[in-house]
């Protein structure tokens, strides 16, 4: 079995070790150290193959504390390493099968010193349109409309980027409480700016023609961005006058 981590998701788990969880019961688990998880979300995960759970007669979805476990990995890998999700089924798959398979990084030691290295291939999973669909569980007019609002767009390829689903995700639950995407705009425009004041600051690097400098420039992009949305989330608490867990 998968060791987990300290501060991990496995911490939730042992009430429900001699029993069957229901996925209302796994977000309620996984919330507490991923709050912006989603049942659409452990929808594609599993769409993907990196969880398995078991189905009851009727079709319910049903996960043990190890598929839990597994889901928190999972999900922290995505949070602290941005590794695709191919990489990470296949670390983990590894892990179960009781190979020594260190975490993938961008970097390597040569000389005591860390080297960064430039990755060849896509650094972020992507699927197609019917996969975005089905994660999101929304129709085609649905996603339409979302595309004609700026708040997804395709790849030249047609394909979207993983986080598409997270934005997804989140339109559909916004839209719960009665949000609807034409009103979303205004927070597009505003991620808009906030990111090309990101690019700003890290276009020299990108421009380098030092390898390893370009390399240098996407995690200080990373480390922005992290750094953009605390300060958003910040004073969106601080104008309504709440504060979130």
């Amino acid at each position: 079995m998968l060791q987990t981590p300290s501060g991990g998701a496995g911490h939730g788990t042992a009430a429900t070790d001699s029993g069957l969880m229901s996925i209302g019961t796994v977000l309620n688990v996984l919330r507490d150290e991923f709050p912006e998880v989603t049942i659409s979300k452990i929808r594609f995960l599993e769409s993907e193959g990196l969880i398995e759970p078991q189905r009851t007669p009727s079709g319910y979805r049903k996960f043990t504390a190890g598929d839990v476990e597994r889901l928190g990995h999972v999900l922290r890998m995505q949070r602290d390493h941005y590794l695709p999700l191919k990489v990470i089924r296949e670390h983990l798959d590894a892990m179960e099968r009781g190979e020594a398979a260190p975490l993938p990084t961008v970097g390597r030691q040569r000389d005591g010193e860390p080297v960064l290295e430039v990755s060849e291939g896509p650094t972020a999973a992507r699927i197609g349109r019917a996969e975005l669909l089905a994660a999101a569980d929304i129709g085609d007019e649905e996603l339409q409309e979302w595309e004609s609002y700026g708040l997804l767009a395709p790849l030249p390829d047609g394909a979207y980027d993983a986080e598409a689903v997270t934005v997804a995700s989140l339109v559909v639950e916004l839209g719960r409480f009665g949000i609807e995407p034409r009103h979303l705009r205004a927070m597009k425009a505003a991620a808009d700016r906030e990111a090309g004041l990101v690019d700003q600051v890290v276009a020299p690097l990108k421009r380098h023609r030092n390898p390893q400098t370009r390399a240098h420039a996407e995690a200080r992009t990373k480390e922005l961005a992290a750094l953009t949305v605390r300060l958003h989330a910040a004073l969106v608490q601080t104008a309504l006058g709440v504060r979130l867990p």
